[in-house]
């Protein structure tokens, strides 16, 4: 059973570490669509008062995973008409973020992004899809971390429980396709690299549009039956 490492876990809140697993349960399908999650019964699941439970329901509630009514929280779940748009809140994203990098000093971003590609070949050799996934998640996150955007950090944000969610999902799936397809993956974010190194704010631009033009293909074959 596909579970959230404890280390991406450390320095949350109780509420938020038991809104990660409901998350992941739902965004997995493990808890389907129309489906009533109890207070009471997962706060016995996780051995908890009802207060951090309350907590973790009304984070999935203004993600819109959950419908919160008087007889309990009724699953709506994530559709992959949802997990597109997110994709392309994400493009939105890197595509300002980038091209603003094109502007600002980007040595040290590009030192950072190198040794988080290494990690990733490290997680391919070991075959550590969890360690995949994160050092992922942890490569786009550099990139808008270091545009130095409040408005955009706080957008990013809103989403990053989903996108993290999604991404360990799909990771698990594109790691039962074989080293190639990693390859290629691992692929993808050298060449944002190469587009950022080259401060051509076009050269970007096309190379983040294919990125997230074969993110989007990788979903649909990923996420069928979602």
């Amino acid at each position: 059973m596909l579970r959230y490492p404890s280390s991406w876990l450390q320095g949350v809140s109780l509420g938020e570490s038991i809104a990660s697993e409901l998350r992941l349960q739902i965004i997995s399908g493990r808890i389907k669509p129309g489906e009533i999650i109890s207070e009471n019964r997962v706060a016995a699941d996780f051995g908890t008062s009802r207060s951090p439970v309350r907590e973790a329901l009304k984070s999935l509630s203004s993600e819109g995973l959950i419908r919160l009514e008087r007889m309990g929280a009724v699953v709506v779940g994530l559709s992959l008409t949802d997990i597109v748009e997110l994709y392309d809140v994400r493009f939105l994203i890197e595509s300002f973020v980038q091209q603003r990098l094109a502007k600002m000093d980007r040595d040290q971003l590009l030192v950072t992004l190198r040794r988080i590609v290494d990690r990733m070949e490290l997680a391919v050799k070991h075959q550590d899809a969890v360690e995949f996934s994160y050092q992922d998640l942890s490569f786009h996150e550099a990139i808008i971390a270091a545009a130095d955007h409040k408005r955009i950090l706080h957008l990013w944000n809103s989403i990053r429980p989903i996108v993290m969610t999604v991404m360990l999902i799909t990771t698990e799936e594109i790691f039962s396709k074989g080293e190639a397809k990693l390859g290629s993956v691992i692929g993808k974010h050298q060449k944002i690299m190469d587009g950022l190194a080259s401060g051509d704010e076009d050269e970007i631009q096309k190379l983040v549009q294919e990125y997230f033009a074969d993110s989007r293909q990788t979903l649909h074959r990923s996420l069928t039956d979602f």
